[in-house]
Parts: C-alpha cells; structure tokens; sequence
C-alpha cells in the first residue's frame, strides 16, 4: 500500500472510531475474517476496513467517512452476489449481516425487514401467521439486495417479483440524509429502487408485503438423461398452458453418479389444492422419473433445499441470458449444457416469469422487461481445492453464447457481472434514462456501486475524481 493510501485509511479509521458509535471498526483479526466470508469462495477482495454495523446509524456514519476521505465503498449484506460486490477492494464494506430482525403485522400482512435479513429468516417469521413473502428460491440470499434487483422465485407466478411486493424503504443517501421512499414519498427512489439495486443508497429497512399461504404444493421430479429432449419438448407446453398460481423452475444437474439428469421443480400456490394435484401430476408425464416427490409443504422448507444444493464456500462463476419460450434452440442448448459438464456440481436453473409478474406495466418499475420469459441462471460451480477451474468458467461461457441465438437483449441484472456491458446496455430496457436521471440526481458522485448499470451519456464522477 502506498503512502497516501496508508494516510487515507488512517483517517478513514480515526473518523471510524469517532462517529461509529455501537459497532465495530476492523482491518484484521477475526470480525475482520467473517465480513470476509461471501457466498463465493472464489471471492479474492480485502477491504481495506470493515464497519460492522450494530444499528442504522453505525451506516450513516460509515458512508459519510468514507464520502469525506474518498474512499471506495460497498454494503455486504446476504453476502450472495456472486461476482462479490459485497467486498470493495482496499476500500471500505459496511457490513450490515447483522441486522437480522423481521416484525410481523399479521393484520396488514406486512413485515418490517432490517438490512441484512435474509429471505430464510422473513420465511420463518411470516410461516407461523400462514403468510409468505415472495423470495427467490435460496434461502441465505439478503432479502434487500434480491428484492430490490427483481427477485424471481416458487410465487412469482401468482404474486409477482419480490420488488412488485416493496411497500417502502428507509434509505441513507450518499450526503447522509435519511428518507423514507414509497409512492408518496420520493416516488423517483421508491421507482429506481425498485429493479435498479443498491445503487441509489443503502437500505436500513423495509415494508414488504406478505401472502396468505399456509401451505404450498411442491417438490422435485428427476428425469434421466435420455429423456431430456422428449421432456423438454412436453415442458413447453406445459409452460405455455399453466395457469399462474403454478410455477416451474427447471433444468439440468448432475446426478449422484455424476451423470446428467433433468430436474423439474414445481410449485403450487393457489388455494384450490386439488386443482394444483392435478397440475403437478402432469409432469409426472413428460417421461419416467427417477424421481417423483411432490407434497405439500412451506416456504422455509423449499428455501432450505437449494441452500443445500448450493452452500457458502464453493467456487461460483455464474452467467444469464433470458429468451422468450423454450423454443428447439433453447432446449438444444440446455442439452449441450447438461452434456458436457466439467463440474459434478454445476448446472443451469431456469425460471419463469409470467403471470402477475407479467401484469405489471414495463415503465411501473425500473425492472426492464415484463414481457413473459424464461431467466437462465448457468451456475459454474466446484471445489476450492478444484484445479480446473479454467475448464469450469469456460462451460459457463460456451453455454451463453449456445443461448446466444435465442436470447432476448440485456439479461437479470441481480446475475450480470460487472464486465458484461453489451449485456447491461440493454437491462432496463426502456427505463434506462430515467433510471440514469435518478443515479445522478440522488448520487452525482457515484458512491453506491452495486448490480451493473449501464454507461450513462452524461458520465457519474466517482469518489476517485475528488
């Protein structure tokens, strides 16, 4: 490290020390180790000081340090991006993992969610009420940075996205200001923060809506390799003809001798449980499953199986592309996928939006396309002690440009990493400018980076130009 950058952490930390009031200010030692640990093993990055947040206010002081010595931040919440937004290198990450509490008001069906809650604990919280909330299928994903990116999930069919389910947010802009944002108030925030990230402020809490739903039909199917086409092709249509309180993710992983397999992961939140039985079984008739286990049970619960499918600590590549339909071309490509894995514990996920996702007007949000579609999510994962993890990042690419054809412009902004740009130019779709308008007005500076945002024609200085 450099002279200069030595006396800027220095003053960093002296300003740390001085207006972090209940948290705790660390660049070594074991708290300092912890803020380290994201999802992503493969994550290299090493802030150059950590704030661990005890309260909102710790927040506040933190982004105001590091806005008057210029220092680079970023906000670690579920920790879940796997490219590791959450850790700014050499920087400052305000770490704000422990702001775990989630009140319920049974009445309104609404719940009060703090920075770092994570999707498996609000689905705990509402489970006992027989409510829900709309997540996205993993349960240790931060709730604020999924719902604020999109949030495809087991209910999106029948409630919408998670950010179509943000009532408010109280929000810490880059001068330190404090602002609550609905459509009442600042409803150009409440807009950009709805599809365009963290981006415009950190997050300290939010007013999320929740579901009557005491109890889900779902499960998993697995089908062997030599049926995926014929599947495939009855899962289109399947898609095509479902109604909305179903939803379908699917897709291709390896099974326990290492083989490929196809997976079908269905669910049913609709009140009519035998209209739902009657859903589900039709999947059972696509081929002749390996597996076939499909029950009623609770949104915790299916959170909980992907978590172990996919724990903390392995290494991550991820790439996205979303197309219209699963049309030939796409389900050739899901074939090529699934028959040449490199890695036992890689695989593609694909998700649904359709139905109330879909109602929702393009221009209501800052999500970018409503138009139904499916979201391909290639997950390249495998072993820290892996040496081919070359091998492994090149499937991942070699499986997006396969979906290349098909593809729609742009891609899920929660999955795009940073260096994907033809991708990003086209994220938001229409709601670009508006979006870029709000950045500069609320963050000229552009203190908050998180998920990518594409170029604006009138650039953003940074905290490194000052």
């Amino acid at each position: 490290m450099s002279r200069p950058e030595n006396q800027q952490r220095s003053r960093l930390v002296e300003i740390l020390r001085r207006t972090v009031r209940s948290g705790s200010v660390v660049s070594d030692g074991p708290g300092y180790d912890a803020a380290r640990r994201i999802w992503n093993g493969a994550a290299t990055a090493r802030p150059g000081v950590v704030v661990r947040c005890a309260d909102p206010a710790d927040a506040r002081a933190a982004i105001l340090a590091a806005r008057e010595t210029g220092t680079p931040l970023s906000v670690r919440g579920g920790g879940h991006d796997w490219a590791g937004r959450a850790l700014s290198d050499g920087g400052l990450t305000i770490d704000v993992s422990g702001l775990r509490g989630v009140t319920v008001d049974a009445g309104a069906r609404v719940a009060t969610v703090s920075a770092g809650t994570t999707a498996a604990d609000l689905a705990a919280a509402a489970q006992p009420f027989g409510l829900a909330p709309v997540t996205g299928t993993a349960g240790s994903v931060g709730m604020v940075g999924l719902t604020l990116g999109g949030g495809y999930g087991p209910l999106g069919g029948r409630f919408g996205l998670a950010l179509d389910n943000l009532l408010s947010a109280d929000v810490v802009l880059a001068d330190g200001s404090v602002v609550t944002a609905d459509d009442e108030h600042e409803p150009d925030l409440f807009w950009a923060l709805r599809g365009g990230g963290g981006n415009f402020g950190l997050v300290t809490s939010m007013r999320v809506r929740l579901h009557d739903l005491p109890t889900l039909l779902s499960g998993l199917l697995v089908f062997p390799w030599a049926q995926a086409g014929t599947v495939l092709t009855g899962l289109s249509d399947v898609l095509a003809e479902s109604p909305e309180e179903l939803t379908v993710q699917f897709g291709v992983l390896a099974g326990a001798d290492g083989e490929p397999v196809l997976f079908a992961s269905p669910t049913w939140s609709g009140d009519d449980v035998r209209a739902g039985e009657r859903a589900l079984a039709r999947l059972d008739t696509l081929g002749t499953p390996l597996v076939s286990q499909v029950a009623a049970t609770t949104l915790p619960d299916i959170l909980a199986t992907i978590d172990a499918q996919f724990p903390a600590g392995r290494h991550v590549e991820i790439r996205t592309r979303s197309v219209p339909s699963l049309t030939s071309g796409v389900r050739d490509a899901l074939i090529h996928a699934g028959s040449t894995l490199t890695s036992p514990t890689s695989a593609v996920s694909v998700h649904s939006l359709h139905g109330a996702a879909q109602r929702v007007p393009v221009t209501e949000t800052a999500f970018g396309s409503r138009d139904p579609h499916l979201m391909l999510e290639v997950i390249a994962q495998w072993e820290p002690d892996d040496t081919r993890a070359a091998d492994h990042r090149a499937w991942a690419h070699e499986v997006t440009r396969a979906l290349e054809p098909e593809a729609l412009p742009g891609g899920y902004p929660n999955l795009l990493g940073p260096t994907e740009t033809a991708q990003i130019a086209h994220a938001y779709g229409p709601n670009t400018e508006r979006l870029l308008a709000v950045k500069r007005r609320v963050d000229p500076e552009n203190i908050f980076r998180a998920i990518a945002l594409p170029e604006s024609a009138t650039p953003l200085t940074t905290l490194q130009d000052h």
